[in-house]
């Protein structure tokens, strides 16, 4: 695709830094696998700016939707001109689509 640019920077929606955080804390507490968790997040946001419209688009807005391998988290986003913005890291199996109006 001749012309088309790769987002240069990746930007958290405070509710979705909240559910990282909440999330990663709980990996170091319970399984002390928080840097597991962490290099999973990392991981799915650089394969994000690599490839932007590589995962499938799940909203009628344009949101996408990047599974962690290892960990039942997702990460939901919108490509917005040179950003990916995460509106969510949603667990796989609470509350399918709570975060929706986010996007």
């Amino acid at each position: 695709m001749a012309g088309r640019s790769s987002p240069r920077s990746v930007e958290f929606a405070p509710a979705a830094e909240a559910e990282y955080l909440e999330a990663l804390r709980y990996y170091e507490r319970e399984g002390r696998i928080g840097a597991s968790f962490e290099a999973a997040v990392r991981r799915g946001v650089a394969m994000m700016l690599r490839h932007p419209e590589a995962s499938p688009v799940v909203t009628s807005e344009g949101g996408r939707r990047r599974v962690l391998g290892r960990f039942p988290f997702s990460l939901y986003y919108t490509v917005e001109g040179d950003v990916v913005r995460i509106h969510a890291v949603a667990h796989q199996k609470r509350r399918p689509f709570y975060w929706a109006d986010r996007a």
